[in-house]
This record gives structure tokens, sequence and C-alpha cells, in this order.
């Protein structure tokens, strides 16, 4: 009766993640959709007073005019900014980003 030796497999060198995402796999990581959203503001009330809304009706807000809105990916705030007019006609708006928000910022967007 022999005894074989187990040899495992040689361990590719280790790469950093920067390398590991170089060629293919950063293209295809760069073609996943995300969920955009710009949050101008969110209200609260009770069904009810949601059933009486009609066309015309306003609901307030808890932003004002001039506060930065949220800009928000997959349910993440990643951003803040201003809204500013994007066609020379005033028909388009955008979002000019004015603060960036870190890994460790504010919660989930409500």
């Amino acid at each position: 009766m022999t005894l074989e030796t187990f040899s495992p497999p040689p361990i590719a060198a280790a790469t950093t993640p920067d390398e590991s995402f170089r060629g293919r796999g950063m293209d295809t990581l760069l073609r996943v959709p995300v969920t955009l959203q710009v949050v101008l503001g969110s209200a609260s009330l009770p069904v009810a007073q949601l059933m009486k809304l009609g066309r015309g009706a306003i609901v307030p807000l808890d932003r004002r005019v001039g506060e930065p809105v949220d800009i928000v990916v997959n349910g993440r705030i990643i951003a803040r900014g201003e809204v500013v007019v994007v066609d020379e006609d005033n028909s388009r708006f955008g979002v000019s980003l004015t603060e960036i928000v870190g890994a460790t910022g504010p919660e989930p967007a409500r």
C-alpha cells in the first residue's frame, strides 16, 4: 500500500482590487444599470387625506425652495445638489451636484 502526498494547487499572486477590475471585469461592472432619483422632498399624510386629493391639489413637502435636493442611487443618498434649467427654452431641468456624500453618509432615502 502506498500513500500519496497531497499537493494543493499553487496560489496565484495576490492582486489589488484595482488590478482585478481592469479589462473585461471593469467593462461589465460599468454596464450595470442603476436607478437614479432626485428627491425634492417628502410628505406624510393619512390615507383619508390622500383619498381626497384631486387634480390641482397641492401637497406641501418637507423641503423649502432653495434647499438642496437628494440624489439617490438604488435607495441610497450619494449626493446633494440644486435644480437647474438644462434647455434654453426652460423645458427641461437637471441637477447640479453640490455635495458628494461619503460611504458613511446619511441613512437611505425616505
